[in-house]
């Protein structure tokens, strides 16, 4: 399945779009799609994965996300079967012309919007305290409005509270060839991450040679398959140990790990920490 281009037009009377979602979003397909605009999205509760290019992560407690153009991802309230408020801005990178961002008192923001381009999520007092505004930006006149949107980007640029996401630009330096095969990639671990998932199988998947693939997708992502699979199986087992429900061996087995100390040993090298110091950490925060 390839991205899809949405297409963004400003209300009349606007430089910029602003939406607001409270619907819960049931739907299993994902929508994977890009556009040219920057975009800042705000959830502000509940868990969920950030699929950005080859870049896969979970959320907890909501999202502040900020966007480069052209960066392939899915939905992030896909899934999210709770109450929520998102807002979703976006804009041109010339929204207020083409010089406009050059301006010596806008320079932070320039900089902001450039780290953009690698996708960031932001965390902590930044978080909920832009969250806020972002909710009541909707309620604003257009002019007002503006000058809020102003004062948010410089709140972000001026914040040290977020995390790259390091999508590496993959968007802006590939073919749609690429993009339609990276997909399918995407779409096989998907499915099949919770069993054990064999090279040779991927690799015909996209009609390629095990070693052709293997070579490929490290030069596509510049990581091994087998990273990838890692990380993706992590992602899901942070969202999981969230849950006191489940034992950290249900979660490894949950996860497609085959047994609980390599699930320990590639958790604690995605994530630093291990399963369990990973736990009480996320009940720490909810504490």
């Amino acid at each position: 399945m390839k991205p899809t281009l949405e297409r963004i037009d400003p209300v009349f009377g606007n430089s910029f779009t602003i939406r607001k979602h409270t619907e819960i979003c049931a739907e299993e397909k994902p929508n994977w799609h890009f556009h040219p605009e920057y975009e800042i999205v705000y959830i502000s509760n509940g868990a969920g994965k950030r699929h950005i290019c080859t870049h896969i992560s979970e959320f907890q407690d909501g999202d502040l996300i900020f966007l480069g153009p052209n960066l392939p991802h899915q939905g992030f309230t896909q899934g999210l079967l709770e109450e929520h408020v998102e807002i979703v801005v976006q804009m041109k990178e010339d929204f207020l012309g083409h010089d406009f961002l050059r301006r010596p008192e806008l320079h932070a923001i320039q900089q902001l919007f450039e780290r953009s381009k690698q996708g960031l999520t932001f965390y902590g007092h930044t978080k909920w305290e832009v969250g806020q505004r972002l909710v009541r930006l909707v309620e604003l006149s257009p002019f007002d409005r503006l000058i809020e949107l102003l004062g948010i980007l410089n709140q972000l640029a001026g914040s040290q509270e977020y995390k790259l996401l390091n999508v590496d630009g993959f968007a802006l330096e590939v073919n749609m060839q690429d993009q339609e095969r990276m997909r399918a990639v995407y779409d096989f671990v998907e499915l099949n991450y919770q069993q054990g998932i064999m090279l040779d199988d991927v690799a015909s998947t996209v009609n390629m040679t095990t070693p052709a693939f293997c070579r490929y997708f490290k030069k596509m992502t510049t990581k091994t398959f087998t990273r990838f699979v890692n990380e993706f199986r992590i992602a899901h087992a942070s969202r999981l140990l969230a849950d006191d429900h489940y034992t950290i061996a249900a979660v490894s087995f949950e996860c497609g790990f085959n047994n609980l100390s390599n699930f320990n040993k590639q958790f604690r090298e995605v994530t630093g920490v291990s399963p369990s110091e990973y736990r009480k950490n996320h009940k720490r925060l909810l504490t």
